[in-house]
């Protein structure tokens, strides 16, 4: 009886640190959408407020009354997260296969080139970058900012390091006996085994591309190819007042993409934990 007790009083505990973790997440986000319905004003005089105003129309004509389009940054930064999205993880999980299921003579020289890789800024690499892509005339191409996730190598080692301990050969060779092609096999047979690792990345290059300011800046200049980030960071530019309240309408739309592909891809997530936690 009193076994039982304990047990209820750390269960108790264990939902109120849980739900006190919850609520301070989710702060930021709630402050954020409803700093969207306020005037600049408003949130000049009081920072902080949990009550939502009245102006999240006027907030989204000014943020529409500007030079640029947000509908144009949004489809811009959709068709970039997406298409590096899908990029980085098929390649990345394509490169973590062969690392497993093969044996050849370079094989750890070529991890031990991926973890270099790592390790190297992309701010290093962006002169070299932007000088290769001026000289082929694509500044203003959104494919420069799509391809370059085929060579995702912090990717290529997560992949590696799920696909290990998780793929049985047994199946791959039985697979090959039957006479299925090498494509055949990763994409039927390994693919759906990586589920929870290709949606806990396909997480993480979303938000990253997504959010991403530094590259777009740099290879962006024409107006119709500028991304939400790169639009949100032009509202602070005024000289004369900066519309807090639409910088935060801007901040909103370009969050809620990226809680939308979360509430998607949590499952398999907890799905991949779950698996672990049962393996353990």
């Amino acid at each position: 009886m009193l076994k039982n007790k304990e047990n209820l009083g750390m269960k108790i505990i264990i939902y109120v640190v849980c739900v006190f973790l919850a609520i301070i997440s989710i702060i930021p986000f709630w402050l954020m959408i409803v700093n969207a319905t306020r005037s600049t004003t408003e949130i000049q005089q009081h920072a902080i407020s949990l009550i939502p105003s009245g102006y999240m129309m006027s907030n989204l004509k000014i943020l529409l009354g500007k030079s640029f389009n947000p509908a144009v940054g949004f489809m811009n930064s959709l068709i970039i997260s997406v298409g590096a999205t899908a990029l980085a993880v098929y390649f990345s999980s394509l490169t973590a296969y062969a690392q497993v299921a093969y044996n050849w003579k370079l094989k750890n020289a070529f991890f031990s080139f991926i973890m270099i890789v790592m390790m190297i800024p992309a701010q290093v690499t962006m002169i070299g970058f932007y000088q290769m892509v001026y000289k082929i005339h694509m500044t203003n191409n959104l494919a420069m900012l799509i391809f370059p996730a085929i060579a995702s190598p912090t990717m290529v080692f997560f992949m590696r390091q799920y696909l290990q301990p998780t793929l049985s050969m047994e199946i791959v060779q039985s697979a090959r006996i039957d006479g299925a092609k090498e494509f055949m096999i990763f994409n039927r047979i390994v693919l759906p085994i990586m589920k929870p690792a290709i949606a806990t990345q396909a997480i993480f290059s979303f938000v990253a591309s997504w959010n991403n300011l530094f590259t777009p800046l740099v290879l962006l200049t024409d107006q119709k190819r500028y991304t939400m980030p790169i639009m949100v960071s032009l509202l602070k530019g005024d000289i004369y007042k900066t519309e807090y309240g639409s910088v935060y309408m801007g901040l909103t739309l370009t969050v809620l993409p990226l809680i939308i592909v979360y509430l998607l891809l949590s499952k398999y997530i907890i799905a991949g934990v779950a698996l672990g936690g049962v393996k353990g």
